[in-house]
């Protein structure tokens, strides 16, 4: 796709929220409607091959080796997630009869005790399906799903449990991106009417709003409890370059987190910390003029590192959702920059690759040296999200 197709595509979703100035010279480029160049540009997402054991995580471009993972990957929603989000933008109805059947393959993972990331793989699938159809099923194994993440809340830490690895080292971890999974909490309780889901699910952000963030608002990725007496045992990173660094992928899960919390709760105290990191985001010095953060503020080697457009799409979503709750237009600003980086580089891939992704230039885990600079499917999720937000803002 050519910058003239895309630009005037982002022309047309964001009629009413900002103009575009770009003004394509061939008209015989923009002959389609732009629904019918968003599904040419996506269609490699409908026609990959079914496979419930094959969900595309990542791919490295440079020995094209295109990472697959299980249902239970924490990755594995964001695939169906994808593909229901085009169909609302597009109308195309083969991108839902896709989406559900990729949905479907999720549903087991409503029994696995055995992770936090119910929220990524559940609500960001069956979730998305939910606002398409009203379908009573998609809501059961919400609610199901809901049940089984509870199980990991420990009462006297006050938190859901993160991960269950690296026993030797941590006793009770929890992960700044937990709490993204809140959002499949409150929604139980909307849909079942029971409020422990709700509550516990304010219990761990109170928790998380108290330990995880530091006196400059950015935020430590693993806090690590004792849960015999709910005492801090260590503050450290797992993804980042040091324990002490700004990894920018969980300064945005804080953003994002707080400012989906506050939308059910509306405690003044999660908009104020979604607010502080976000000045914390945008306001440093090492946030490129482009908007799209390297990997972590910290990293040594800065501007030689590598960028996180996936960190970028989670900030530039949560600050569309932000922007409504506030009317400041700094943060609608950062929203549509990243939008704007995005259709005017290099981030968007050739639609001559026939991999399942839309971005490139997504940064994963460093304590493996693992999907650094690849596309990766979350980076697809929270940039078609923001697409959306912006275009419901009209």
């Amino acid at each position: 796709m050519t910058r003239s197709i895309y630009s005037f595509f982002i022309c047309i979703i964001f009629l009413t929220a900002y103009s575009c100035k770009d003004n394509p010279k061939h008209t015989d480029d923009i002959a389609e409607s732009p629904e019918q160049q968003l599904k040419q540009r996506y269609s490699k997402l409908v026609t990959y091959p079914l496979d419930s054991t094959a969900f595309p995580r990542s791919v490295n471009l440079k020995t094209n080796n295109l990472k697959k993972v299980p249902s239970k990957d924490w990755t594995s929603g964001f695939f169906a997630g994808n593909l229901w989000q085009i169909y609302e933008l597009t109308g195309d109805t083969a991108y839902k009869n896709k989406a559900k059947k990729w949905t479907a393959f999720i549903e087991k993972e409503k029994f696995n005790d055995r992770t936090h990331d119910m929220g990524f793989k559940v609500f960001n699938s069956f979730g998305k399906g939910l606002k398409i159809e009203d379908d009573q099923e998609y809501k059961d194994n919400i609610l199901m799903s809901a049940k089984t993440l509870i199980t990991r809340y420990n009462d006297t830490v006050g938190s859901i449990r993160s991960w269950d690895f690296n026993k030797k080292r941590w006793k009770f971890p929890v992960i700044i991106d937990n709490m993204m999974n809140l959002e499949l909490l409150f929604e139980a309780t909307k849909i079942s009417g029971d409020s422990i889901f709700h509550n516990i699910a304010v219990k761990h952000a109170n928790t998380t709003l108290k330990n995880h963030f530091r006196p400059n608002n950015s935020t430590w990725h693993v806090l690590d409890y004792d849960p015999e007496n709910g005492d801090i045992r260590m503050r450290v990173t797992h993804q980042g370059i040091n324990d002490d660094s700004s990894w920018a992928r969980g300064q945005a899960w804080g953003i994002y987190g707080f400012t989906m919390a506050y939308r059910y709760t509306k405690d003044q105290r999660y908009l104020d910390q979604a607010k502080a990191t976000a000045a914390f985001f945008l306001d440093h010095p090492h946030l490129p003029e482009d908007g799209i953060p390297y990997w972590d503020f910290d990293a040594p080697n800065i501007p030689d590192e590598p960028r996180d457009v996936s960190a970028g799409a989670i900030v530039a979503s949560a600050l569309t959702e932000l922007y409504a709750y506030t009317d400041n237009e700094y943060y609608l600003n950062y929203s549509k920059k990243v939008i704007h980086t995005i259709k005017s580089s290099d981030y968007i891939l050739d639609k001559d690759i026939e991999y399942p992704f839309i971005l490139d230039h997504s940064s994963g885990d460093w304590s493996k040296r693992s999907e650094m600079d690849e596309p990766i499917v979350y980076g697809d999720y929270y940039f078609l999200e923001t697409l959306l937000r912006l275009k419901d803002l009209k």
